[in-house]
């Protein structure tokens, strides 16, 4: 579903979100963090994915997304080797260049673990959960 002219969020501190995340009760399990933070960029999407340029600039991006299929995804994050903390913050409507999307934070064991479950939810988040359209 698409955003009815929502203004963008406040990003959330990271600092805060990993204060947070290491006074939970599974706290002493995790070896490591990894964050994600997404941002508009200028360059399209189709030219750095798949090498198609058309001569455009993106200028800004409408942005929306699920929050039950976010909320499934993040689930589904739990489930995976070695996860025990997941925390997910997501943009919405007009965004400009610059602009945060979305922020990802994954703890857990080791590194190939965390790793994995970044890689998995961000890419489950862009590809099933969100609408990204791109302003050029």
């Amino acid at each position: 579903m698409m955003a009815d002219a929502k203004a963008k969020r406040i990003p959330p501190s990271m600092d805060e979100w990993l204060k947070e995340a290491k006074a939970v009760p599974d706290a002493s399990k995790v070896g490591m963090f990894l964050v994600h933070n997404g941002v508009v960029r200028q360059t399209p999407k189709a030219k750095v994915r798949q090498g198609i340029d058309d001569g455009s600039l993106v200028t800004g991006m409408e942005f929306a997304y699920d929050a039950a299929k976010v909320d499934a995804a993040v689930a589904e994050t739990y489930a995976l080797d070695g996860i025990f903390h997941v925390r997910v913050w997501l943009n919405e409507g007009q965004l400009e260049l610059g602009d945060d999307i979305m922020y990802v934070l994954i703890g857990g064991d080791i590194r190939p673990h965390v790793i994995d479950a970044l890689q998995y939810l961000v890419g489950k988040i862009k590809n099933e959960c969100v609408v990204e359209i791109e302003q050029k």
